[in-house]
């Protein structure tokens, strides 16, 4: 019976890597596609949400197997809940690199290129921040999970200004409407991304140290 839970459980943590995997790479084309005005690059953002998708119901269900049979508790117990939770963030991810995309696809039918503001400033910081949650994740670092959070404050002030400088421009001149209004889109876009990268990170420090963070406040949980 150990074995059979050790060998589900690894299964699982293959499984959330793979997400990882695929809603980074699913990011990193969004992000591409505005960057380069590339169809192809949107393209293979909506091939990636077909994959996440199908991955997210075979780690939701492998959990529910998991918790139902195993009777999992303390720190396997925490691994397996912060799993859930991270699987349905990064399967959001995706859901907002798809958003990216299709804003993508919406500056590449303007008829004028719009200067791209804070977007890719935003993009690295979100990109940076993904790829750190991951790690953590793999390293039990909860440290660098620390500076994930931190790092969400930046993305915030950044939307923020190119929202006002979004209303500024589209003021000045309406026939960039369009275009500015689909920056606004992929901006909020990376906003959320961050956040639930926070959320991911969150979840690691609950794992690895047995502590809620929720709004900068830290719970000790009687788990152990």
């Amino acid at each position: 019976m150990e074995r059979r839970f050790d060998k589900e459980l690894e299964q699982l943590k293959v499984k959330i890597n793979l997400m990882f995997s695929l809603a980074t790479k699913s990011l990193e084309s969004s992000v591409e596609a505005v960057m380069k005005d590339s169809a192809a690059a949107a393209d293979a953002v909506f091939e990636y949400e077909r994959t996440i998708n199908a991955i997210e119901l075979e780690i939701d269900n492998g959990v529910v197997d998991i918790l139902a049979l195993q009777q999992p508790v303390a720190s396997d117990l925490r691994l397996i809940l912060a799993i859930l939770k991270i699987n349905n963030d990064l399967e959001r991810i995706g859901d907002h690199a798809v958003n990216i995309a299709e804003s993508a696809q919406g500056l590449i039918r303007t008829p004028e290129r719009e200067p791209l503001l804070k977007i890719p400033q935003m993009a690295e910081y979100a990109l940076v921040m993904l790829r750190d949650a991951n790690k953590s994740f793999e390293d039990l670092d909860a440290q660098l999970a620390q500076r994930v959070l931190e790092e969400d404050d930046t993305i915030d002030s950044l939307n923020k200004e190119l929202l006002a400088e979004v209303a500024g421009l589209i003021k000045e001149d309406q026939t960039t409407t369009e275009g500015n209004l689909q920056l606004a889109r992929i901006s909020r876009n990376l906003e959320r991304v961050a956040d639930l990268t926070t959320n991911i990170a969150e979840e690691v420090i609950f794992y690895v140290k047995a502590k809620i963070v929720k709004h900068h406040f830290i719970e000790e949980k009687r788990i152990q």
